[in-house]
């Protein structure tokens, strides 16, 4: 891959870098939506990915053991459902960084976090507060006040929420220390993104759980934004749990089955949690006993038998997963979204600023960018490339964000997005 100083804003320079790459390919497995006469420019997978071509057999194939098994399929499909939540288990703990006990997918990314913290939130009279961020995504800081509500505390006084003390709205390790110090004793969870929805921030999970642990404080994440994006490491991070949902850079379809990590030194532990017949110990399950067995792991955490038309097409994008390797993808992402970022601070200076941190360590595939004219401007250049097929997200009050994710994009992708944004600001000169 080339150097930052041997990038080139120039289309015949991005298509020999992308016929260089090594996982290039892997974009052929994509459905990517049609624009005009061609292919739409796609740089939104970090709200939803793309479908991989294979997840239609995989479903159809799923409908026909279903049509031609009944019941039987749940022992005899070619992807048998009983032990279906397994199927994906060993690929999903590659993702993120954890051991195959750790994980499971299940429920949808709130509704695991309330099951967790129905086991790793126990508020007692001294010591009930959460911290958040200020500018948590709205479900996060939802479930938290919901929480503390439910366990008979005020969210004004229980809920503390972490400033940001960098330009652009991003937070400092040095602010969460220091917030710690100071309420560290009175706060029994710390939870906290993988990555921030709105600045694209990548933070520090082993760190932030050093410094919470050393507090007394239970430690979660959410990783919604941060599954199949970067180097989570979740075992390593010593956390005690983490969610995620799986249709953004886990390709996984709008609504999809989400995951679950339970650090494995809970795996055996006797916790308190909202019960299941499917979280009960495989081996003794139909024996239909009155007392709940749990199984080991973040399996004990399941409600429900696995949902097998939600989890085919995870199957299918874990699958690709495998194949490209995390740490290729993130090697590829890191200059991707590095040459996306050399081209606007090259090319488009006086029109887009970055709000993302420049360092590679401290962001994923997104760019939060903000037009320096102000939001009416911002929505005018939004409005612009997805009318030209140059699709990004919108967040209030003035953000758009674009994320090249390095198994469909490529680095004519990043070149469009400039040349349109230069389109843009030359009509509006």
């Amino acid at each position: 891959m080339a150097a930052v100083d041997a990038f080139r804003a120039d289309a015949d320079w991005a298509r020999a870098l992308d016929a260089a790459d090594p996982l290039h390919a892997f974009r052929d497995e994509f459905l990517i939506p049609p624009h005009g006469d061609g292919a739409q420019t796609y740089l939104v997978g970090n709200s939803l990915g793309l479908q991989p071509r294979g997840v239609r057999q995989a479903l159809l194939d799923e409908l026909d053991d279903w049509a031609r098994l009944g019941v039987e399929g749940h022992l005899h499909a070619r992807h048998p459902w009983l032990p279906y939540h397994r199927e994906v288990r060993a690929a999903l703990a590659e993702v993120v960084g954890a051991d195959p006990i750790e994980v499971v997918a299940m429920n949808s990314l709130t509704a695991n976090l309330h099951l967790l913290m129905a086991s790793f939130y126990r508020p007692t009279a001294e010591r009930h507060a959460i911290l958040i961020e200020r500018h948590a995504f709205p479900s996060d800081r939802d479930l938290a006040a919901s929480q503390i509500r439910f366990h008979g505390h005020d969210p004004a006084e229980a809920l503390i929420e972490l400033d940001a003390d960098e330009p652009n709205g991003t937070l400092s390790v040095a602010a969460i220390e220091r917030t710690l110090a100071e309420h560290g004793r009175r706060t029994t969870l710390v939870l906290l993104p993988g990555v921030q929805y709105l600045t694209g921030q990548v933070f520090d999970l082993a760190e932030i759980t050093r410094l919470a642990h050393a507090q007394g404080c239970v430690v979660g994440f959410d990783c919604a934004h941060a599954a199949g994006n970067v180097d989570l490491h979740l075992h390593d991070s010593d956390c005690d749990f983490a969610a995620w949902c799986s249709y953004k850079y886990l390709n996984s379809g709008p609504g999809a089955v989400a995951g679950a990590f339970v650090h494995a030194r809970h795996a055996h532990a006797k916790l308190p949690r909202f019960e299941g017949w499917w979280g009960r110990n495989a081996a003794t399950r139909f024996e239909m006993r009155p007392e709940f067995d749990p199984a080991p792991g973040a399996e004990g955490w399941q409600l429900s038998n696995p949902p097998i038309l939600a989890l085919a097409p995870l199957r299918v994008s874990l699958e690709i997963f495998q194949r490209a390797g995390m740490q290729r993808l993130r090697e590829k992402s890191v200059h991707l979204t590095g040459y996306l970022a050399w081209l606007i601070e090259t090319q488009l200076p006086d029109t887009l600023e970055i709000l993302t941190p420049r360092e590679p360590d401290r962001r994923g595939a997104q760019l939060s960018l903000r037009v320096r004219a102000g939001r009416a401007a911002g929505q005018s250049l939004f409005d612009y490339m997805t009318a030209h097929g140059v699709l990004g997200d919108w967040r209030e009050p003035d953000v758009m964000r674009i994320a090249p994710a390095p198994l469909y994009n490529s680095y004519a992708d990043c070149l469009r997005y400039a040349e349109a944004a230069r389109a843009w600001r030359a009509r509006h000169a």
